[in-house]
């Protein structure tokens, strides 16, 4: 794993670009540090809730390896070739090293259909899966963009799995999660882990 391949690193560790060559694809491989507190809790939580799901507007896990005598955790995505969301909301894609060969990369119409896709994505999640996930850390950094600027929602390390939110009895307030700034009130803190 080297430097150049990186493309970016959060509180869970460091994400690589990478390739599959048995299926000449590119991947993005997510590897989880020992130091995170939440490491291995995270990485379960992104198993359990993106590993069956399949939808045009998530990033798709591909697969995943835990290597427990080195604590070494990694999940294998798709690769996104414009990055995420806020890399370009700040810069408006200048200087950014995801390129694009189009002079207004980020115009007021392709904002709308990141929306859109972004919305998409969490009905998808709340409504039209067989269980309701409820995503937790929804924020540019975790809204990745494919090679034509679609919305794909990614980063389920804090994701809850809820088997039928509305007739549920368990639910409590525990404390919160996300990433301040971001968290909406009360939705944040959903826990059903009794």
């Amino acid at each position: 794993v080297s430097e150049e391949s990186k493309l970016g690193e959060g509180g869970f560790g460091s994400v690589y670009r990478g390739r599959l060559a048995s299926i000449n694809t590119e991947i993005a491989v997510k590897c989880l540090s020992s130091k995170s507190a939440q490491g291995e809790r995270e990485f379960k939580a992104e198993i359990r809730s993106m590993g069956r799901m399949r939808h045009k507007n998530l990033v798709q896990l591909l697969g995943w390896s835990y290597d427990n005598w080195n604590r070494k955790l990694l999940l294998v995505y798709e690769y996104m070739p414009n990055g995420s969301l806020d890399r370009w909301l700040s810069t408006g894609g200048r200087n950014s090293r995801h390129s694009s060969t189009d002079p207004h990369p980020f115009s007021w119409e392709r904002r709308y259909n990141v929306l859109r896709g972004v919305a998409a994505g969490l009905h998808y999640l709340h409504e039209e899966w067989e269980m309701v996930v409820i995503h937790r850390d929804l924020k540019p950094s975790n809204v990745m963009l494919d090679e034509d600027f679609n919305a794909r929602l990614g980063d389920f390390g804090l994701a809850k799995v809820l088997h039928d939110y509305w007739s549920h009895k368990g639910f409590t307030i525990s404390g919160f999660a996300g990433s301040v700034g971001y968290m909406a009130p009360g939705m944040s803190c959903i826990n059903n882990d009794k």
